[in-house]
């Protein structure tokens, strides 16, 4: 049975959460084992550029990267840092300072943060926040907050919590903000960069902060250990490519309606379940008590919700939103 087309975005962005929970997992590992957090996020980013060049130019898509970037290097040094940037390193900070799966909960406010920011962002219909997908979004963050219950009570350091807390804040916000600004600036100058180009583009241009982030690590730590590097190696090929890619061609797909655009961000939640499976499965966490266990089931109700909603009505033909400029991402990607 083929796959309906309002599906496709919710189904990618379930597959990017599952390569992001490497992401929680082995920064929490490498947190336990004391590595510096400014080598953990920089080495993901500077070892991303070439798998991401790869696909770039077997696409041959490299001269017309090239061609955007030095036509508006301003926007896309000042979005790529704040959506690479300000997001990856108040992330990974966090991530060694909470379990991966409390991390990963806390990272859902995240669907909130991409909603409220759509009457900032948008001139058009997308400004409107939609009241079920507003309501669904407080259901899966309901979910997880029950997740979080039982096991916050067990901190140690309340301290390392709040940080975490405000730290992942700024990640929130700073994620999807870059993205989409990234997406306007694209739009509004008629251009259509695959998302092979953009991911690359972005990682490109937020190079300069990792690079100073990197020059602060060695300062604080000295070279990063082997350990480090092969680890952070597995992050950039699973979450850095390969969930980056998923979840950014899922917000092209639905880039012009805006509760598509909160589903396929709203499917992060699934994160706290496959981190929760892999510090079960890998790191021999305990497993969540009823209470944590009744705020997973909560995270999946609300993802299935979101399908719900994007479902057209029996006997009616889909009504997609106007798209004045043609976009090749609407294609399927090789």
């Amino acid at each position: 049975m083929k796959t309906p087309a309002s599906a496709v975005p919710l189904l990618l962005g379930l597959l990017a959460a599952l390569f992001f929970s490497a992401t929680l997992l082995l920064n929490r590992k490498m947190g336990l084992e004391g590595g510096d957090w400014g080598w953990m996020s920089s080495l993901r980013f500077v070892i991303m550029l070439p798998l991401l060049a790869v696909p770039v130019l077997l696409r041959r898509e490299g001269a017309g990267l090239l061609r955007e970037l030095r036509a508006c290097p301003g926007v896309w040094l000042l979005w790529s840092t704040v959506g690479f940037g300000l997001f990856y390193a108040p992330f990974t900070l966090a991530n060694t300072l909470m379990p991966a799966w409390l991390m990963g909960g806390t990272w859902q406010i995240t669907i909130l943060m991409g909603l409220l920011l759509s009457p900032l962002l948008y001139r058009d219909a997308r400004r409107i926040i939609p009241r079920p997908a507003l309501l669904i979004s407080g259901v899966v963050v309901a979910g997880v907050v029950l997740t979080q219950i039982e096991h916050a009570r067990s901190l140690h350091s309340p301290a390392d919590l709040i940080l975490g807390l405000l730290l992942t804040l700024v990640a929130a916000v700073a994620y999807p903000l870059g993205n989409r600004k990234i997406m306007l600036h694209l739009e509004e100058r008629g251009l259509s960069l695959s998302v092979y180009q953009r991911v690359l583009g972005m990682t490109l241009a937020s190079m300069p902060f990792w690079l100073l982030v990197a020059a602060t690590a060695g300062a604080r730590s000295g070279t990063p250990s082997g350990a480090e590097v092969l680890q952070s190696g597995l992050i950039a090929l699973s979450s850095g490519v390969i969930a980056t890619l998923l979840f950014f061609r899922a917000t092209d797909l639905a880039r012009s309606n805006a509760t598509a655009l909160a589903s396929v961000e709203a499917t992060q939640a699934a994160e706290v379940v496959f981190a929760l499976l892999g510090e079960v499965l890998l790191l021999s966490a305990a497993w969540p008590g009823p209470l944590a266990s009744l705020g997973l089931a909560v995270v999946v109700v609300g993802i299935v919700a979101y399908s719900t909603l994007l479902r057209p009505p029996a006997g009616s033909a889909p009504q997609p939103a106007p798209d004045p400029r043609p976009h090749r991402e609407q294609e399927a990607v090789p």
